[in-house]
């Protein structure tokens, strides 16, 4: 059952990267695509975090939060949906939805590093030796080399595909060292919410307006990558988190990427050069070796 909640997670999360990729090349603008994409599956939240509590509104507005609390959660919800999800979805416009999953998910080795930095968590020889092989897998997943250092838009959307996991690392030990007194769920509204609302403020600020002319079909789509792509991604996650530890669920959050390079080739026709496919191994055995205990 564990195992089945694990890969049904990362299945899930695989499945945005395809979906947001089909809306991103139909015109739907990236800003405004991740904003309502986040505010639906804020709301979609609510009926879980109403099953899980039996009192939702002390569950969002939890005693001892205080003023510091709420600027926290503000943060983490700025860092964590406006920025990861903004900067992915903007990557997305020049690169595939296969290396963007590859760069988003090194985020395991960049929260290691920053980890060792900033609140002194130890480098064992494992995480030294996945930090390393993760490096070399970013190269490689990367293409460094003379097209990369002469720019482009391609190697523009990489170099935004890596920021976007350099803040999910950032939101991540924030939330960590923050230790807030709020449950996961009420957690995940309010960063869901706060993120989302940024992002339609700065898509609409832009001038960007949801495409005229939707069809059922694209509707679809973005049904799948509010709902279950978000909503339900986030909650088997959190569940696999409660039931197996962190370390031991990191370990597959490889899978994810993986899953969307499957369903890009079936779904989207796409095609994983050779190095993206070494660099996405090496950065797989990176995560194992920087969460193994």
């Amino acid at each position: 059952m564990n195992m089945l909640i694990l890969v049904a997670s990362t299945f899930l999360m695989g499945s945005s990267f395809v979906a947001g990729k089909i809306l991103l090349q139909e015109g739907f603008p990236a800003l405004l695509l991740v904003g309502w994409r986040f505010f639906a599956a804020a709301l979609a939240t609510l009926p879980l975090l109403w099953f899980e509590e039996k009192n939702p509104r002390k569950a969002l507005f939890p005693v001892g939060m205080g003023l510091r609390g709420a600027l926290l959660a503000k943060v983490i919800g700025l860092l964590q949906t406006a920025a990861v999800m903004g900067l992915l979805f903007l990557s997305m416009r020049s690169i595939s939805a296969s290396t963007a999953a590859i760069l988003l998910f090194t985020n395991p080795l960049w929260v290691a590093l920053l980890g060792a930095v900033f609140l002194g968590e130890t480098l064992t020889a494992s995480r030294m030796a996945g930090l390393v092989l993760g490096l070399a897998g970013v190269g490689f997943a990367l293409g460094i080399g003379p097209e990369l250092l002469a720019g482009g838009d391609t190697a523009t959307g990489e170099l935004i595909g890596l920021a976007s996991s350099f803040c999910w690392a950032a939101a991540t030990l924030i939330t960590k060292r923050a230790a807030l007194p709020i449950g996961v769920w009420a957690l995940s509204f309010w960063q869901m919410l706060i993120g989302s609302l940024a992002l339609l403020a700065l898509a609409y600020g832009l001038g960007q307006h949801w495409p005229e002319g939707t069809t059922p079909r694209q509707w679809a789509w973005f049904a799948w990558l509010a709902i279950p792509a978000s909503t339900g991604s986030f909650g088997l996650w959190f569940m696999a988190l409660r039931r197996n530890g962190a370390t031991k669920a990191s370990g597959f959050l490889f899978l994810a990427p993986l899953f969307t390079v499957i369903l890009s080739v079936f779904v989207l026709d796409a095609r994983l050069s050779w190095q993206q496919a070494v660099g996405g191994v090496l950065i797989g055995l990176a995560l194992w070796l920087v969460n193994r205990r």
